[in-house]
């Protein structure tokens, strides 16, 4: 089986062209994206036909879980559609993913793509369908969120996540945090400390099996350096820390902008690069990044 690996801003990638190809794919991810007896990866993307838009991307964790949705892995994706000619060249090209059919527009250098943009959709803050099992956190503190976002999604107070409280083991307290679903969920803290001194290690596995969190979460810790820059850090369901997580980024800065931290347009810096994310405070979140070839091979069946 050939495959190629891939990485966007440090988040890595096994892609393999399944057309025509019947495999146990949660079995494959768990083998392929083994760092010690594998080629190594934060997940293994398939590339499939679709009846509804240019091309299909599903993507296993090393785990052997699918989740809904990739940033870094679809700027991967599209990379290799385009470059391999499997997609006609064009300004947009839609892919279908498991949260939904998502418009990109790659950046060009030469005969490669070197940068893409992704229309990564609307967020969703309504605690039911991230979903958040209110009943396992305690309060949540609203007091400093913006009321004017909020409105403008068509939502109440009472249907965010914002500010509530988790109760997490081993902690001397509980941990903040706001909740926003990019097509899957996620849970984002400010913390006033260096996020890179912050024992993610520790506390991601906890978050992410959180009882709040009845589909687990991927968890990200942030410092905000002005209403334009952020830096971050990210505990991946399903997979673990990794050097940047694309859909994560997108719901910092929707946190962000929720609690008026930042502006339309942010740069997140993470430990594998730099993400940039736009979004207005209603609409779509835009995001935009780097993917880059590492090198291609043949996995034996």
């Amino acid at each position: 089986m050939q495959f190629t690996k891939l990485q966007g801003a440090g988040n890595d990638f096994v892609l393999v062209d399944a057309r025509g190809v019947d495999q146990d794919w949660p079995a494959l991810a768990k083998r392929i994206c083994d760092r010690h007896f594998g080629v190594g990866a934060d997940g293994l993307l398939v590339l499939l036909g679709s009846e509804q838009a240019d091309i299909c991307m599903r993507e296993f964790n090393p785990d052997g879980s699918e989740p809904e949705m990739c940033g870094n892995g679809i700027r991967c994706f599209t990379k290799y559609v385009l470059e391999r000619d499997i997609v006609p060249k064009a300004s947009i090209i839609r892919i279908e993913t498991g949260a939904g059919i998502l418009a990109v527009e790659p950046f060009w250098e030469g005969d490669h793509v070197i940068r893409v943009k992704v229309n990564m959709g609307e967020p969703d803050l309504r605690w039911k369908t991230i979903p958040v099992n209110t009943y396992e956190a305690s309060t949540r503190d609203d007091r400093l969120l913006d009321p004017d976002v909020v409105t403008q999604m068509g939502l109440s107070r009472k249907d965010v996540f914002f500010d509530g409280r988790l109760m997490v083991t081993g902690q001397g307290s509980d941990l903040v945090v706001t909740a926003v679903s990019m097509g899957n969920p996620h849970a984002v803290q400010f913390i006033d400390t260096p996020v890179r001194d912050y024992p993610l290690h520790d506390i991601g596995p906890d978050v992410e099996f959180n009882m709040a969190f009845p589909t687990r979460v991927n968890y990200h810790v942030v410092n905000v350096v002005d209403k334009e820059h952020i830096l971050a850090r990210s505990w991946e369901r399903g997979v673990g820390e990794t050097l940047a997580c694309g859909t994560g980024a997108c719901a910092m800065v929707v946190a962000a902008r929720l609690h008026r931290y930042v502006g339309d347009t942010v740069q997140v810096s993470v430990p594998g690069g730099e993400l940039i994310i736009t979004w207005t405070g209603s609409g779509p979140v835009f995001m935009e990044g780097p993917a880059e070839v590492v090198f291609t091979g043949e996995w034996p069946e």
